[in-house]
């Protein structure tokens, strides 16, 4: 931060934090199967998360000035990948938008996010299907019934988006609640008051040490309570529900002696098998944000 001539600290903008929170994220370690400051993967390297971080920040700054939800959410996904050239961070957004919003409008609760993502519009789903053009991102097969909403569609889904009047916030509904299956845990953020998000951050707050190690504790102690989504998109929903399974056994014996090694080789593990929890790393990204906004110091 630079000198403040009149002798009072600049205060970090909903932005700001919200860069802060992506860089954080990818930094801590070990999170097993993710990208860390000490792990690359063969397609995804550390230092493109750092500059997806930075491309982020116009659509950031957008959301923090007011800007509406679905446009705000295409333009940081487009400057990530013109950054990254990759997606890196594209489910870290999709719940960082709302939450900075919320935050610049001094309504960073549940029921401030919910009021929010509530109002969303068709045009911010339009927004939100036209992000897929900007980078290739992993989703799962939409329902026989619904291949016209199939995100991998982009604008070509505009049409049909305006005639059924659907906005970001039934298309997150949908996806949060399947007809079987595991959810997708972001969606699920969305039509919860993003619960799991503002759990996690209390925890953050409520633990002790760097932030690096805090992050890492609860990264992991996510991935143990619930399937990843994108392992199950990648492998499958049987594989995620043991990924978690494993997580929930170092979890354990981290908590019993309070040492990160069993969660370096369970990183190692994950890497070696490409089990990469992407949902999870998305959720503790939100976490750490809403953290930093109630006080976390770094």
């Amino acid at each position: 931060m630079s000198d403040d001539p009149s002798g009072s600290e600049p205060r970090r903008t909903a932005a700001d934090n919200a860069q802060l929170a992506l860089l954080l994220e990818v930094s801590a370690t070990p999170k097993p199967g993710n990208v860390d400051r000490h792990r690359d993967l063969d397609d995804l390297r550390f230092e493109q998360f750092m500059a997806g971080a930075v491309g982020a920040g116009a659509g950031l700054r957008q959301a923090a000035d007011g800007g509406e939800i679905g446009p705000a959410f295409e333009r940081a996904v487009a400057g990530m990948a013109e950054f990254a050239g990759e997606n890196t961070q594209f489910g870290c957004l999709l719940l960082l938008v709302p939450l900075v919003r919320a935050a610049a409008n001094d309504a960073l609760t549940p029921d401030g996010v919910t009021k929010l993502v509530e109002a969303t519009t068709v045009d911010d789903a339009i927004s939100f299907y036209r992000a897929f053009e900007h980078v290739d991102v992993a989703v799962g097969d939409p329902p026989e019934d619904a291949d016209a909403l199939d995100v991998r569609r982009g604008s070509d889904a505009t049409e049909t988006l305006r005639e059924r009047e659907l906005t970001l916030y039934d298309i997150m509904g949908l996806s949060a609640d399947p007809n079987d299956g595991i959810p997708d845990g972001n969606a699920r953020e969305w039509v919860t008051g993003f619960e799991r998000a503002f759990d996690a951050a209390d925890r953050l707050l409520a633990a002790e040490g760097p932030i690096g190690d805090r992050t890492a504790r609860v990264f992991l102690a996510l991935l143990a309570e619930e399937p990843d989504t994108l392992v199950a998109i990648n492998h499958d929903e049987a594989t995620a529900r043991n990924v978690s399974e494993r997580a929930a056994e170092v979890a354990d014996d981290i908590a019993a002696g309070d040492d990160l090694s069993a969660a370096e080789e369970l990183a190692e593990e994950f890497v070696d098998a490409g089990y990469n929890p992407g949902t999870t790393a998305d959720l503790t990204a939100a976490a750490l944000f809403i953290a930093l906004e109630r006080g976390l110091s770094v």
